[in-house]
C-alpha cells in the first residue's frame, strides 16, 4: 500500500489535482529589463563573490531571480540591498543563464 491509498483511505471525499510538479519557469513571469544588469567579481576576506546588481524591475522578480541562480549553481548566497551576491566566481555561468533569460548583461571587473 503506498501513500496515495493511504491517503484514499483516510480522506473518502478527496479529489486530487493534477498539478505537474516540474514547471519550466519561462521568462514570462519575470520582468525583462533595456538596461543591462551588471555581474561583478570582488574579494571579501579573502573569499571570491560574484555581484548582480542593476535590475530595475520588482524586488520579487529580483527575488525569484537569485533562487533560481542559487538553485541551478547549488551554492549559496543572498539577496539585499537590491544584489544578488553569490558565493564563488560563475560569472560566466551567470551571464549565460542571464542570456537564455533574455537578459542584457554587461562583465564588470576582468
Amino acid at each position: 500500500m503506498d501513500l496515495q491509498d493511504q491517503l484514499k483511505n483516510l480522506f473518502p471525499d478527496h479529489i486530487p489535482k493534477k498539478e505537474s510538479h516540474h514547471k519550466e519557469k519561462g521568462t514570462n513571469d519575470i520582468w525583462l529589463q533595456d538596461e543591462p544588469i551588471i555581474c561583478k567579481y570582488e574579494k571579501r576576506k579573502g573569499k571570491p563573490i560574484t555581484i548582480l546588481e542593476g535590475y530595475t524591475g520588482a524586488t520579487a522578480d529580483f527575488k525569484k531571480l537569485a533562487k533560481e541562480l542559487k538553485t541551478k549553481l547549488s551554492v549559496g548566497g543572498s539577496f539585499k540591498d537590491d544584489k544578488i551576491i553569490i558565493q564563488g566566481d560563475y560569472r560566466d555561468k551567470i551571464m549565460e543563464m542571464l542570456k537564455e533569460k533574455g537578459f542584457n548583461v554587461k562583465r564588470v571587473g576582468g
